[in-house]
């Protein structure tokens, strides 16, 4: 299978085990989401993509941090939900930021 296939694939089931993170309870399922993640930054994004998907991650994150705060006003029910599904998304995203800022650091190195 070519590893763009299956990179592709690790992005995608990254978002539904996200997204359904939120829904069920799943023991250790952001380890999950931290591994599929590092795959996704070694396979899918590349040298050209690297800006706008660190510019994404950025945003990503620091909405996510502080909307986590203001989601309490929906009710427990529904702010646990997306706390959760939001909380998920930062690790599956944050891992693959992690290999993609790396890769970056060293292309600059060089």
């Amino acid at each position: 299978m070519d590893l763009d296939v299956v990179g592709k694939w690790a992005f995608i089931a990254g978002l539904v085990v996200a997204l359904l993170a939120g829904f069920f309870a799943v023991p250790m399922v952001a380890l999950v989401l931290f591994v599929v993640g590092l795959i996704v930054g070694f396979l899918n994004v590349t040298a050209k993509e690297t800006e706008k998907f660190l510019l994404a991650t950025v945003t990503l994150l620091v909405l996510g941090v502080g909307s986590i705060q203001t989601l309490a006003v929906l009710g427990t029910a529904v702010s646990a939900t997306l706390s959760t599904v939001l909380g998920s998304m930062i690790a599956f995203v944050g891992a693959a930021a992690l290999v993609v800022a790396v890769k970056a650091v060293v292309e600059l190195a060089q």
